[in-house]
C-alpha cells in the first residue's frame, strides 16, 4: 500500500479479490486446499484483512462504504467455500461408494470357517462312546410305513402307547417315524443275531413347539441281541455310556413301561445335584423277536433310547430347545 489511498483503489482491490477467490475457491478439489484458501483469504493475516488495515487511511465518511463492501465480500466468500466444501465432500463420498461398491448377487468368494453345530457333535460323542463298546451305526428311512414304526414293535393298532406317539401320515400307511426302533427291526431282518448296533437320525411328533419340545428332534436306540444277555448287561452298558457322557455320576434304574421291552426302566442321572431323566431302556420283548422269526428261548437282548437335544441341554446348560433350531449365530458360536 501507497502512503495515501483513495476510495476507488480499495474498491478495486476488493473487487479483484472476489474474481480471484472466486476462481480459486471453485478450483479446490479437496478440505484442506480450502481451508489454505479461508486462511489466505480471511484469516489475520489474510487478503481481506490486508484491505481493512487500509481503510484507516481514507477520511471517515468513505470507510463505511469500504467496510459495508467488505463485509459483503466476506459473507460471500464464506459462503462460496460452504458450498465448494460440501459439493468436495459429496464428490469423495460418491467416489468411494462408487470404488467400494459390491455386487450382493454374486457368488461369495469368501466361506469363513465354521465349526460342528452342538446337536451334531453330541450325536457324534454318543457314537464314538458306542462304537468303544463294540457296537456299530445303522441307519433307515425317516419315511416309514405303519408296520416297522408301530406292529412290528407289539404296538398293534389302537395300542394306547401310539396316543403318546401322535405324527404326521402321509398317503397309504406311511407315516414319518417317531423313533429310530423301526432301524433295529430292519436291521434284524437283514442281519441274524448276534447283533450290536446304535440307530441316530431324526425323528418327528406332533408336539406343540415349547421350551422342551419340538415337532422334530434326534433320537439316538441301542440294540443288543446275543445268547445269554440279562438285565446286568443292559445296566453295566447303560452306566458305562452315561458315566463316560456325564462324568462319574450316579445313575439309577426306575420301572418303568414300553411296549416292546419287557421288564423296562427309565434312567436317571444325579447332574448338579438333582435327579434328572435322560433316557429309557429294557429288555427286548419275546413278541417283538417271535414277529422276527427269532427264537425267544436261545436269543436275548436289550434295548435303549436316548433323545439327543436333552443330552445336549443337559451338558451345556441349554435353556430352550428352540435355540438348537433357530440358527442364531450369537449362540451357536459360543459352542
Amino acid at each position: 500500500m501507497s502512503a495515501t489511498v483513495s476510495l476507488q483503489q480499495l474498491t478495486d482491490q476488493l473487487e479483484r479479490l472476489e474474481a480471484e477467490a472466486a476462481d480459486a475457491i471453485a478450483a479446490a478439489e479437496d478440505a484442506a486446499a480450502l481451508e489454505e484458501l479461508r486462511v489466505g483469504l480471511l484469516g489475520k493475516k489474510g487478503r481481506l484483512s490486508g484491505v481493512l488495515g487500509a481503510m484507516g487511511r481514507l477520511p471517515g465518511d468513505e470507510r463505511p462504504l469500504v467496510g459495508q463492501r467488505a463485509n459483503r465480500l466476506k459473507d460471500q466468500v464464506q459462503q462460496l467455500l460452504g458450498a465448494r466444501l460440501e459439493a468436495v465432500r459429496s464428490s469423495a463420498m460418491a467416489e468411494r461408494l462408487e470404488r467400494e461398491r459390491i455386487d450382493v448377487t454374486a457368488a461369495c468368494s469368501y466361506v469363513p470357517p465354521g465349526h460342528r453345530h452342538p446337536l451334531q457333535s453330541t450325536i457324534e460323542e454318543i457314537v464314538d462312546i458306542f462304537a468303544g463298546l463294540g457296537y456299530r451305526v445303522s441307519e433307515g428311512p425317516e419315511i416309514e410305513t405303519d408296520h416297522y414304526n408301530f406292529t412290528a414293535l407289539n404296538i398293534p393298532e389302537h395300542h394306547p402307547a401310539r396316543d403318546m406317539q401322535d405324527t404326521f401320515y402321509l398317503g397309504g400307511d406311511r407315516l414319518l417315524r417317531t423313533h429310530t426302533s423301526p432301524v433295529q427291526i430292519r436291521h434284524l431282518e437283514a442281519n441274524p443275531p448276534p447283533v450290536r448296533v446304535i440307530a441316530p437320525g431324526r425323528v418327528y411328533r406332533r408336539d406343540a413347539v415349547d421350551a422342551t419340545h419340538s415337532p422334530v428332534f434326534h433320537q439316538v436306540e441301542v440294540l443288543a441281541l446275543d445268547e445269554g444277555l440279562d438285565f446286568s448287561h443292559l445296566r453295566g452298558t447303560v452306566t458305562t455310556f452315561l458315566q463316560q457322557f456325564f462324568g462319574d455320576l450316579p445313575v439309577r434304574f426306575r420301572a418303568s413301561y414300553f411296549p416292546f421291552t419287557e421288564p423296562s426302566a427309565e434312567v436317571d442321572v444325579q447332574w448338579r445335584g438333582r435327579w434328572l431323566e435322560v433316557m429309557g431302556c429294557g429288555m427286548v420283548d419275546p413278541a417283538v423277536l417271535e414277529g422276527l422269526s427269532i427264537d425267544p428261548e436261545r436269543w436275548s437282548g436289550f434295548a435303549a433310547g436316548l433323545g439327543v437335544e436333552r443330552f445336549c441341554m443337559v451338558r451345556h446348560g441349554i435353556d430352550d430347545i428352540r435355540r438348537l433350531f433357530n440358527s442364531d449365530l450369537r449362540f451357536l458360536e459360543q459352542f
